[in-house]
């Protein structure tokens, strides 16, 4: 639960911007550690919804990947995904 709660730090507050600030990204569950990838439903969230405007920088400079498309229903708030 404390791993899953520390998610938070990825979730940006929508439109916010402050060059400063790290840009924490959520890791696909599937992937293996040292080999993160984002999670597919974080990006839609985020890129979306969620307009976090540091992600949709890093993808529009090419550093990320934002080329995805979900599978199945999504969460619309964090908040949702925890137990």
């Amino acid at each position: 639960m404390n791993k899953h709660a520390a998610l938070k730090s990825t979730i940006a507050e929508p439109g916010a911007y402050d060059p400063d600030t790290q840009l924490h990204i959520m890791a696909c569950h599937e992937t293996k550690p040292g080999k993160e990838r984002p999670c597919v439903g974080w990006l839609a969230n985020q890129l979306g919804p969620g307009n976090n405007i540091m992600l949709r920088l890093r993808a529009a400079n090419g550093h990320i990947d934002a080329n995805v498309k979900t599978v199945g229903e999504q969460h619309e708030r964090f908040e949702d995904t925890l137990p």
